[in-house]
């Protein structure tokens, strides 16, 4: 049998090409360098949203402490100033109208009484309420009373509504400083009111998943909360609420008494004691953090593909530019952000590039700020357009914000055309535009309605002092040198939101009507709706 023998006859080992080693490298280089950025990413994405949520939280609840310290102290000023002119000059049969006034015209309370030194009840507001001639008996007003100074009660369920309420007082004193009484105002926390048309519900919805705030009185029991059904609930075991209960303001993350983890801010109101929570589950930020993972990983994909394919070639290298400016791109839209520094690059393509993508960014945002706009502003004139204008007085009826309407119409505008031609009624236009910007507040909105008509948005003005801002811009047409051979006068119509109407059609149909009145009875005149 022959003996084997000979390096020849050796079976030959499997040999790792220098190919297959620097794949297998570049590719654990690249799974390891992977996963590190995503586990990193990761946590200072949680952190970051974290911690962004609850400086934000906090913050909102610091801001609504504050609007509604400020609040209790306008109600408490109010309630002083009332005190002092009921003890210091209204007369007795003028007290029931100045008490209706007085709830009228702030909306603070929801009913207001002034109560003898001996307890008895000399005036209510509404006085549908029946309590005048009647004693004090609520323990609150009583130890109002017995105080003879200005105080608040905390929030308590009234036996005979089941309403929950919050008394506020203020002592009356007369010149020689007897004591008469207390003027107190009642406030229904879950009826129509200033407190509860700020705090008490709109966009503030617990079913949405998202953040929603909540307000305790100082004892831990919830005064306002999306869930109604909740109102008036001991939730003093809350460790938020227990932070607020010790007087301190700040934001952590704790379980609230349903057991579900939050983030919370909260801020104590100085002025009564309550406190304001703003908060958001942790689990909407689980899911934005699997959401963000979701993305990275799936623009990771292609990249990690792409630098194995091309690893011999050294294009890692030539990627790295190319990935940060995709990476860049794919935010665009999903977020607002500023466009970071661009540095210059060593290869050529990469800077080019990066050139082209700043130079587009800024064009895009020119563009956008153009578009806008142009989307606004009446091209001839300047002012801004009739859905500008539109859109302004549906923003302010919606606030229920008190403003004036002027129509203006230029008169016998069709015989300037025929006339002069369209290029003399064209600057007959901007001469009135370029009058009616002189002739009005920083504040106020001047448009151009339509043709020759043109609508001035006037806030916070009553019909009687539109008119004489109409008065003034008449008066101003009039005696402007015009670029025609004759004078330029107007016609306009004045209308007051409420007074004239509750909707923006309403308030600009009755101010046509004023207007076209006007034109009626000779114009160049102003008229105002319903005179």
């Amino acid at each position: 049998m022959p003996r084997l023998g000979g390096a020849g006859l050796l079976p030959e080992k499997k040999k790792l090409s220098l190919t297959a080693l620097l794949i297998g490298l570049v590719t654990l280089v690249v799974l390891l360098t992977s996963t590190i950025l995503l586990t990193a990413s990761y946590q200072s994405k949680k952190i970051s949203l974290i911690n962004t949520t609850l400086n934000l939280n906090f913050s909102n609840a610091e801001r609504m402490s504050q609007t509604m310290d400020s609040l209790f102290r306008s109600m408490r000023s109010s309630l002083e100033f009332s005190a002092y002119r009921l003890s210091h000059g209204v007369k007795p049969e003028e007290i029931n109208n100045y008490l209706e006034l007085m709830r009228n015209s702030s909306n603070y309370f929801n009913s207001i009484l002034l109560v003898g030194e001996n307890g008895v009840i000399r005036s209510t507001s509404p006085t549908t309420l029946g309590l005048a001639g009647k004693k004090v008996d609520s323990p609150w007003a009583l130890e109002a009373l017995r105080m003879k100074s200005a105080y608040l009660s905390e929030p308590y369920t009234a036996s005979a509504t089941g309403r929950m309420i919050v008394f506020m007082s203020e002592p009356l004193y007369d010149e020689n400083q007897h004591y008469l009484g207390q003027l107190g105002g009642t406030i229904y926390l879950q009826n129509h009111n200033i407190l509860n048309m700020i705090f008490g519900g709109g966009n503030n919805d617990v079913n949405a998943g998202g953040s929603y705030y909540y307000i305790v009185s100082a004892d831990g029991h919830l005064l306002f909360h999306p869930d109604k059904s909740r109102i008036n609930e001991d939730v003093s075991s809350n460790r938020v609420v227990q932070e607020l209960i010790k007087g301190k303001s700040g934001q952590m993350q704790a379980v609230n008494v349903r057991g579900i983890p939050m983030l919370a801010g909260y801020s104590k109101v100085t002025s009564n004691g309550w406190g304001v929570v703003v908060v958001s589950p942790v689990s909407a930020i689980q899911n934005e953090l699997l959401s963000h993972l979701r993305i990275t990983i799936a623009y990771t994909i292609i990249p990690f593909v792409i630098l194995l394919l091309l690893v011999i070639l050294l294009a890692h290298q030539l990627a790295k530019p190319f990935v940060m400016l995709a990476d860049l791109m794919s935010r665009v839209g999903k977020e607002k952000m500023e466009l970071p520094e661009l540095k210059p690059h060593w290869n050529r393509e990469a800077d080019l590039l990066t050139q082209a993508v700043a130079i587009a960014w800024s064009d895009v945002q020119k563009q956008t700020s153009q578009l806008t706009q142009e989307a606004m502003t009446d091209l001839l004139t300047g002012l801004v357009n009739r859905r500008s204008v539109e859109a302004t007085m549906n923003q302010w009826i919606a606030a229920q914000f008190s403003f004036s309407v002027i129509a203006l119409d230029v008169d016998k505008f069709k015989f300037v055309n025929d006339t002069y031609g369209h290029l003399a009624g064209d600057e007959v236009l901007k001469q009135v535009a370029g009058i009616l910007t002189s002739s009005v507040r920083p504040g106020d909105v001047c448009c151009r309605y339509g043709g020759e008509e043109f609508v001035v948005l006037l806030p916070r003005t009553k019909a009687a002092d539109a008119y004489l801002v109409a008065e003034r811009i008449r008066k101003t047409l009039e005696a402007s040198a015009a670029p025609l051979a004759m004078k330029v006068t107007s016609s306009q119509g004045i209308a007051h939101f409420p007074t004239h109407g509750k909707s923006r059609e309403e308030l600009l149909e009755q101010a046509d009507q004023a207007m076209y009145m006007a034109k009626g009875l000779g114009r160049n005149r102003t008229i105002i709706a319903s005179e």
